[in-house]
Parts: C-alpha cells; structure tokens; sequence
C-alpha cells in the first residue's frame, strides 16, 4: 500500500462522513498505525493537491485540507460499488460507451483503467459497457480529453453472454474465493480492542478489496454465474468490516480531536 492509497481510504472512508478535511497533524496520526512517516504523507498530501484532488483550507486547529469536489464524486462513486448501496436490480439496458479516438498509449493505459474503476467492460478498443450509467464518466473522459457517443441500448442476444466477453468472470471468481481464504486468519487474529490495531487491519483489509473495483462492475445477479463466489467474499468483507467499524471509528475520532 501506498501513502498516496491510503490517504484516498481514509478520506472517502472516514473523513467524508466527518466533514471532509482535516489538518496535516491529523493525517499523520492516521497513517502512522499504516507504518508512514510523516514526510511520506507530507508528500502524498502535496501530490495528491497537484492532482487536483485535494485543496487547502483553514479549519479551527490550523490549516487543513479538503476533498475537492471532484474527489468528492470519485470517492462517492467508489464507496457506493465497496458497500453495494446502489439499487440491485437492472432494467435489461446496458450502458454503451463509444470513443471517437484513441489516445496515445500511456493516456489510453489511464483511461482504461478509470473506466474499469467505474465498472465498465471493453467489448473492443473503443467500445466499453456497464449495467448502469456513471455520474463520474463525464470527468474521466475530459480529463483525457477523450471524446465519445454514450447511450442506453439492451443487448438482442443473451445477456449473460456478453458479460462474459466484457468481464473475465471465472478468473474473478477463483480470486474471490482466495481473497476469503487468505485473509480470513488474519481478520479473525484482531479483536479490535486495540483502536490503532484495528484501524491498521481495517485499513489494509480494505485496500485489499477496493482492488476488485477495477475488475468486478457489480453485474446483477441474472448475469452471475450459479454460487457465485463474490456474494460469499462480499459478506465476508461486510462482516469483518462492520465487526471493526466501532474500535476504527474510535481511533478516526481520537485522532481528529488531538490537539
């Protein structure tokens, strides 16, 4: 994990609901259980203003920082795929991203990837799908300075098919299943009567999930496989999660109220 990461995590975990900002200090203290020292947040901080993700503001223990709005609907948009809160079921049409060109490699490496991020599927290099619309695409495609047609279109062949053309739904199963194997002993070591511990665990656990954004669009449950392994992994994350959440939200509190 990264300071960088991190610092997204905790923001759009922790600091959202909190008023969305804080001071440097605090930031230190809450990446410190992570193992970060405070000149490698400094420098997250600084990177992350560059990208346009943070700002500066004064708040009532000294200078802090904010999430933009832009950072605001891309962690909204993420925290809603992490704990599934939008509505589960789907009208049939898919969502059809089409780019009107390509960009250079290393803007279409990006591009790709924040696509992913926002649960699209590519069908072909300039074709991507999704079982639903993003409020964010309009953002990712400007910042790239990509062009593209969108529309709502349901598919006249079998559905579950084309999912399965956009989305390597096997190899995403298996990883799942893993996913639970191995960190089901290191969940179930912390007791969370440590607040730093449990954040620290909270925190990685949490990491570790947020890499099946890129992978996993939340497809409804009609174009899942049978058994599918990601309803067992997401429970598993939700209770592990949920388990933690008082001695985490202790730890956030603490470090946000040290002066």
């Amino acid at each position: 994990m990264r300071a960088r990461s991190a610092l997204f995590d905790v923001y759009g975990g922790h600091l959202r609901e909190r008023g969305g900002a804080a001071t440097i200090a605090a930031l230190v203290r809450l990446l410190e259980p992570l193992d970060f020292a405070a000149p490698a947040v400094r420098t997250a901080v600084s990177r992350t203003v560059r990208q346009g993700w943070l700002e500066p503001v004064r708040l009532p223990d000294g200078p802090g920082y904010a999430m933009t709005p832009r950072a605001e609907r891309r962690l909204d948009e993420a925290a809603a795929r992490i704990y599934r809160t939008r509505p589960s079921t789907w009208d049939g049409r898919w969502h059809v991203v089409v780019l009107e060109e390509l960009p250079a490699r290393e803007a279409r490496d990006r591009l790709a990837s924040s696509l992913q991020l926002l649960g699209y599927g590519a069908l072909g290099p300039v074709t991507w799908i999704a079982p639903r619309s993003s409020p964010e695409l309009a953002d990712v495609l400007a910042g790239e300075g990509v062009r593209a047609g969108t529309f709502l279109g349901e598919h006249e062949g079998d559905p579950a098919e084309l999912a399965g053309r956009a989305w390597d739904l096997g190899t995403l199963g298996r990883d799942y299943a893993r996913f639970v194997a191995e960190w089901e002993p290191v969940m179930s070591a912390v007791d969370g009567t440590a607040p730093p511990s449990a954040f620290a665990a909270s925190q990685r656990f949490l990491h570790a999930w947020r890499k099946f954004l890129f992978r996993d669009p939340g497809l409804p449950r009609e174009l899942l496989p049978a058994d599918w392994p990601g309803a067992e992994a997401a429970e598993f994350f939700d209770r592990h999660t949920n388990r933690l959440a008082p001695a985490v939200a202790k730890f956030v509190d603490d470090c946000l109220a040290h002066h």
